[in-house]
């Protein structure tokens, strides 16, 4: 009975559109509910605010973890380490980057960077995942295997045709692609448990301890045929191009992922990630009529497996590019179409309701934990930058005779005094900030650093328009039924 509930239309309809419609329920309830119980309303506004301030000062214990792991995990030979592992020879590397338009330049340092892999073993797999609709790509094609042919065991080249019930994208691209991996070792007769695949983005330079890292990890590992492998993917590539706008959103998202990499129970990978093909198998690869796939790849997993599903952390950084488009208004508006496909992964919370009444073989607390920090995460993204900001002000201002109580008057003093403790974190992300770049070699003249310390004033604007309001659009266009086109961000 429960399982033809999860099927029915009304159920997907209820679903799709449940963390859209609270959303807008939450951004306007200090409006609402403020004509009626004005005291609810404020306890709620104040109860977000200390909630805030608990995300916050976890957030930055988090990211200190990270950071001293990383710092660790560098001094480690895992080359070395590799040759005395029994089996470790065994292993293949398929490294899987899937592109469309990339300028030729972004694809070349990606793989320059696989090329300076200190792993023991000649044993990487290039896959070059082209879209067929991509006239340049042959041409890429032959640059790319002349040049760099001699660096790998072999390079394979996949070109995707969109087929009818796929939508464009990452996920359609690297399915095909890896099912063109699985028919190469079948024909090779390789073991799909010592095929590691990796989806690296084209604009994502590697370290070069990731593959001799992932090994050490992966024959470590007891329950390894049921995990994904990530390390966060930093935005400090392309950093002196960065409108400033634009560079604090990049600089905190990569604070935020590098926090992420110590969440352990709540870690899911994120863009480049790699796990093993038996598993890619198994789960039927990434579901082809999606956008947001990184995430939703786990919950396939996760679905299908139950807790032994899990993304083991890497404490090693990724170098990646932030957008930039060459002008300022074009990268703004590229920069707020990359959020706005990002926040698309609201839609994973209808396929995960589904699922969590269609998988009685799996832990009732345990699906629920997972399917309410998939919610969690969702419902904040839009909703924070009002609550935090006007909500306070709202209910003294729409209800005069609660404007004259003691809760009324202390309200947006409490709230602002909250805020301020939370702001005083900011310290914490300008030292990260400072250190990530040092370690990355991403200099900056004396001469910025007054202006790299004053951009952090802009951070509500920035907050608003790059993450509420392209998340709060996706959200509205889910509640409405209005999908999004994938668009691939441009990157010069």
């Amino acid at each position: 009975m429960t399982e033809k509930l999860a099927d029915s239309r009304y159920f997907r309809k209820f679903s799709d559109v449940l963390v859209p419609f609270l959303s807008w329920i939450i951004i306007t309830l200090p409006l609402w509910l403020s004509f009626f119980h004005p005291a609810v309303a404020s306890y709620f506004i104040l109860a977000f605010d200390l909630y805030f301030l608990y995300k916050s000062v976890t957030t930055t214990y988090l990211a200190v973890l990270s950071y001293k792991k990383v710092v660790k995990n560098s001094t480690v030979n895992y080359a070395q380490t590799l040759t005395k592992i029994s089996g470790s020879s065994a292993l293949k590397h398929f490294i899987i980057i899937p592109n469309y338009k990339e300028p030729l330049h972004k694809l070349e340092a990606t793989i320059k960077a696989l090329t300076q892999q200190d792993i023991p073993f000649k044993n990487t797999y290039l896959v070059l995942a082209f879209e067929k609709r991509e006239t340049e790509a042959k041409e890429k094609e032959r640059l790319l295997k002349s040049k760099y042919r001699a660096h790998f065991q072999d390079i394979l080249v996949a070109y995707h045709q969109l087929q009818e019930n796929e939508v464009p994208g990452k996920a359609s691209n690297q399915t095909f692609a890896a099912r063109l991996v699985e028919q190469y070792t079948i024909k090779h007769g390789f073991d799909n448990k010592n095929i590691l695949v990796t989806i690296c983005d084209a604009d994502s330079l590697l370290p070069a301890n990731y593959l001799s890292y992932l090994s050490c990890s992966y024959l470590a590992d007891q329950d390894r045929s049921y995990h994904f492998y990530c390390a966060p993917v930093l935005f400090y590539n392309n950093f002196h191009q960065l409108p400033f706008f634009v560079r604090i959103q990049a600089t905190l998202s990569s604070i935020v992922r590098l926090a992420f990499l110590s969440q352990k129970e709540h870690l899911i990978q994120v863009s480049t990630y790699s796990t093993n093909l038996w598993l890619l198998r198994e789960i039927n690869y990434w579901d082809v009529d999606i956008i947001p796939e990184d995430w939703h790849i786990f919950f396939q997993a996760f679905f299908t497996f139950g807790e032994k599903v899990r993304a083991v952390p890497l404490f090693t950084i990724i170098n990646g590019d932030a957008v930039y488009s060459g002008g300022l208004l074009k990268t703004l508006a590229n920069r707020y179409e990359q959020e706005k496909r990002w926040a698309w992964g609201a839609s994973d919370i209808g396929y995960a309701l589904k699922k969590f009444f269609t998988t009685p073989h799996i832990k009732p607390w345990v699906k629920f934990k997972k399917v309410f920090f998939l919610m969690e995460t969702h419902l904040l993204w839009p909703t924070s930058f009002f609550l935090l900001t006007i909500s306070a002000s709202i209910p003294p201002l729409v209800n005069p005779l609660f404007k004259r109580t003691v809760l009324g008057f202390l309200l947006p003093r409490l709230s602002a005094l909250i805020l301020t403790f939370a702001s005083l974190l900011l310290i914490f992300y300008v030292y990260f900030d400072i250190k990530l770049r040092q370690k990355l070699k991403v200099e900056v003249q004396l001469r910025s650093i007054p202006v790299l310390i004053f951009q952090w004033y802009f951070l509500p604007i920035v907050s608003f328009l790059f993450s509420s309001l392209p998340a709060l659009e996706a959200h509205t266009r889910l509640l409405l039924g209005k999908k999004i086109k994938y668009k691939v961000t441009e990157k010069v």
